[in-house]
């Protein structure tokens, strides 16, 4: 979909969108509209019942009498008060909607109702930009393997235009913003792959196309895994056909001898729970589980794309976590990089035997100044927060704060969750030094965090659960139904706000 900023319009074909706040008036083109039509716009807005100009709310009006565009639509803007950055996108996406809903190839999108507003032209051309963003966040699809499409099936926009007061302004805000979106659009095609064909070996060659935007990329295979004592996350693959993969990025945005900023995922690129096996329904839900570290392949390119001045690396640890006559067993033991031993309690508990040597070999190798991780670990964090938020775990308030912050910034919400000695010790072992699930069944999001705490040194660290939000199976404002590349944008604006 191309995008363009102009600085007034005379549209004559397609739809035009016009804004009203719920507090305020037509602008100074819909007023034009409405005088044209012989008030047919405002007549239509005072008498639709429904339209209490919500954000997300719209009226539209088909070949409106005397204008010569196709249609017009009114779209609801909430409380000037509350009107935000965050609301400009969820606005963006709305209308995306409504335009892919009546197969709309070209519109014209009109601010003049700022002009009664008390946002300053910098800001509405900074909103603007945003409206842009969020229709471009919806306008996401994975349709690679539909064939035969019908175009009534798959309406595409091609082109929207915004009146702005500086275009010029306004596209530089645009392309700010638009150099996160292929990273989310990589998180949400790989998340969106079937199994059979992202496993470890092909997640990691999806990788390799970074080093084109000046990204390092190492992979380390099984042999050198199993050179590092790497026997936690080797235990996991050891029943699949596809060898486990250690995926290393290194992202040189400031002084190479700085402490970097790591951010490790969790690359389960199918779970069948191993011998644990899972139930059959849904199962096919489990090629998900690599959603952390599709995000932090989706973080890195952002960063590359936008020249970050910070330095980062990104890990991930790869496995497929399947039943057969090699696979691990419940109650086998393995010993770490760390050098503690875990007793396999739940084959199916299998991300945070990832985590755990990645995790340490991370801080072995690069000593970061802060280490965050991502895993759809557990479905406990779901009965907890349900679809909306994901939990964050951490060793650290300053690093809560900030990430609570870059959160609310993004609108990727995280919720804060406890950890204390109580929960920790309900993951010790009988006969090893840790256990890797507790069969009671309660508090399960916090025992995971608490294993991956075994394995944190004195680094300043913060787990993030996002088996809740890696997925959606309704519509958003700005994601459609699937993957929804959660975290780049959050993680993205927590370096740029902390780190550069």
């Amino acid at each position: 979909m191309k995008v363009n900023f102009v600085k007034s319009s005379s549209a004559t074909a397609g739809t035009v969108v016009v804004g009203i706040f719920e507090e305020g008036n037509l602008g100074s083109y819909a007023q034009k509209f409405d005088q044209q039509s012989q008030g047919i716009v405002a007549k239509t807005i005072q008498y639709h019942n429904r339209f209490k100009k919500n954000l997300g709310e719209f009226v539209c009006i088909t070949s409106p009498n005397h204008l010569p565009f196709d249609r017009l639509i009114v779209a609801g803007l909430g409380k000037k008060s509350a009107f935000t950055e965050r609301s400009a996108e969820n606005v963006g996406g709305h209308i995306f909607s409504q335009l892919i809903s009546v197969n709309e190839k070209e519109s014209t999108c009109i601010l003049d109702e700022f002009e009664s507003s008390d946002k300053k032209p910098a800001n509405i051309n900074e909103l603007a930009a945003h409206i842009a963003y969020g229709m471009q966040l919806k306008n996401y699809r994975f349709s690679k393997y539909k064939t035969g499409i019908k175009p009534q099936d798959n309406p595409i926009l091609e082109q929207v235009t915004i009146v702005v007061p500086d275009p010029v302004a306004a596209k530089k805000f645009y392309e700010a913003l638009e150099k996160t979106l292929e990273g989310i659009y990589l998180t949400r095609n790989l998340v969106s792959e079937p199994g059979n064909v992202i496993y470890p070996k092909s997640l990691a060659e999806a990788a390799q196309s970074l080093t084109q935007l000046g990204v390092k990329v190492e992979v380390l295979g099984v042999a050198e895994m199993k050179k590092l004592g790497m026997n936690s996350l080797l235990g996991v693959g050891q029943g699949s056909a596809h060898e486990s993969q250690l995926l290393v990025m290194e992202w040189a945005g400031a002084d190479k001898a700085a402490q970097p900023v790591a951010i490790v995922g969790k690359g389960v690129t199918f779970d069948s729970g191993g011998i644990s096996i899972k139930a059959a329904a849904n199962m096919e839900e489990m090629k998900t589980d690599m959603a952390g570290a599709a995000t932090v392949i989706g973080l890195m390119r952002t960063l590359a794309a936008r020249k970050s001045k910070a330095r980062v690396v990104g890990l991930a640890g790869l496995v497929e976590n399947m039943p057969s006559g090699t696979a691990q067993r419940p109650g086998d033991v393995v010993t770490s990089m760390s050098g503690q031993t875990i007793e396999v309690i739940n084959t199916d508990a299998e991300g945070r035997l990832v985590l755990a040597d990645v995790l340490w070999y991370c801080q072995q190798r690069f000593k970061p100044k802060v280490m965050i991780d991502l895993a759809t670990l557990t479905g406990a964090i779901v009965v907890a927060l349900g679809h909306h938020y994901a939990g964050l775990f951490s060793n650290n308030q300053t690093l809560v704060d900030q990430l609570i912050d870059a959160s609310k910034k993004v609108s990727e919400p995280i919720w804060h969750m406890p950890l204390h000695d109580h929960y920790d010790r309900m993951i010790n072992s009988d006969i090893a030094d840790v256990k890797n699930s507790v069969n009671r069944g309660s508090a399960g999001s916090i025992t995971a965090a608490h294993f991956l705490q075994r394995f944190v040194k004195d680094t300043v660290w913060a787990h993030l659960d996002i088996a809740g939000v890696a997925w959606t199976e309704s519509e958003c404002p700005t994601t459609p139904k699937g993957a929804t590349g959660f975290g780049v944008r959050l993680l993205n604006r927590f370096i740029a706000d902390q780190h550069e």
